[in-house]
């Protein structure tokens, strides 16, 4: 199929209104730095925010891609700059009797907290507070940490200093596994911190923002479900939900979209005793990387693996709804299956995957069938094809 529809982001599909904040805690790299998607209650003439945030985070693009930065940077900022989210930016919190589940997202290697806005929306708008981590162990693109003034930093306005952390490709002198490896702990670490961080929100302890965006923290107490807590990410982030999953107890389950599961140690995988939905595209894969997938799926037989025919790496970012054409002949942002079919086959997988594993009493069992890989697009298991990293 081929691309029917305009550039641009989706809006949720879901019963809720979404709305959007950013939230740094701490004043080093050991903090979180994170975009938070919940149900709100949206406001006449809301902002719409720009999906990539700062133009720093081109220079961080153009790095990871080997670019040179005084053209590519200024490229991606034409083709990018005016896209946005269509989100009510930090909209007022939905309260509800019934506490929302909550998803902690991991992002893929050199992308940023905000290029699965399309994944995260949808989530937001079928109940789930959604927590879009941006990683400090230099596998994201860019990204920083902000010091405040020492003698008021509390107060709004106070005097910020940002020290940015760039992408780190492999050094010469060391194997790709050696490198990776500790970078996907700690990545795993920083998802059980932002459930740490969760924790203490609902039990009344609001940490400070330091960025002093409008949105109170303190409104999610008493409303995040802390027994419905999944782990969900794309590539490296895939690997990463697997791995957070066998070292956190309150992981009830992970959605892993197209994992490379090179950086996981082979050790780990007979401790994944929990469910993990792998959710592949049909060009990335290999071998390898399908065997680890059913060392998995042999020791949890909760655990499905499914491939959506005609779908890229890429299909399952933001990318693929906002890059024209250019982009898209030069990275393959788009396969053939349309992105927007391809975004609501990966989005229903996943809600009937969270329906089961986290007991919700929803209708997402409607689509149960596709976690047997049943349905137009998707088959079970992975027809393999030569991977692209």
């Amino acid at each position: 199929m081929g691309v029917t529809q305009s550039l641009g982001l989706p809006r949720g599909q879901g019963a809720f209104p979404v709305g959007c904040t950013d939230v740094m805690v701490g004043q080093s790299p050991k903090g979180l730095f994170f975009r938070l998607f919940y149900p709100c209650i949206p406001q006449d003439g809301a902002e719409e925010p720009a999906w990539i945030p700062r133009y720093e985070y081109y220079y961080g693009l153009a790095d990871y891609m080997n670019m040179n930065r005084k053209w590519f940077a200024p490229l991606l900022s034409v083709t990018f700059g005016s896209c946005k989210i269509p989100v009510n930016w930090n909209a007022p919190f939905r309260p509800s009797s019934h506490k929302y589940p909550l998803i902690i997202f991991s992002h893929g290697l050199g992308a940023i907290r905000t290029v699965y806005s399309a994944i995260c929306i949808e989530m937001a708008s079928r109940g789930f507070l959604v927590m879009a981590l941006e990683h400090r162990d230099r596998s994201a693109s860019a990204t920083y940490f902000c010091k405040l003034d020492p003698e008021s930093p509390d107060l709004p306005g106070s005097q910020v200093n940002e020290e940015w952390l760039s992408y780190r490709g492999v050094p010469k002198d060391q194997k790709e596994f050696h490198f990776r490896n500790p970078q996907l702990h700690q990545r795993a670490n920083e998802c059980i911190r932002g459930l740490k961080l969760f924790r203490s929100i609902d039990g009344g302890k609001t940490p400070v923002n330091i960025l002093h965006t409008d949105f109170d923290l303190s409104a999610l107490k008493d409303n995040i479900d802390l027994t419905k807590v999944a782990v969900m990410g794309h590539s490296f982030g895939g690997a990463t939900s697997v791995l957070a999953l066998v070292k956190e107890a309150q992981f009830k389950c992970a959605v892993a979209l197209d994992a490379w599961m090179f950086p996981l140690e082979n050790s780990l995988y007979p401790k994944v005793t929990k469910p993990v939905l792998f959710v592949n595209t049909e060009s990335f894969q290999t071998p390898e990387s399908v065997a680890k997938m059913k060392k998995i799926s042999a020791t949890s037989n909760e655990s499905k693996i499914i491939t959506i025919l005609g779908s890229v790496h890429q299909s399952q970012t933001d990318f693929t709804f906002l890059a024209g054409n250019l982009v898209n002949r030069l990275f393959q942002t788009r396969g053939t299956i349309d992105p927007y079919e391809g975004l609501r086959i990966t989005n229903q997988a996943a809600l009937a995957f969270l329906q089961k594993h986290l007991q919700l009493k929803e209708d997402f069992d409607q689509w149960d069938p596709l976690l047997e890989g049943i349905g137009d697009c998707i088959v079970p298991d992975s027809p393999l094809q030569k991977s692209s990293l």
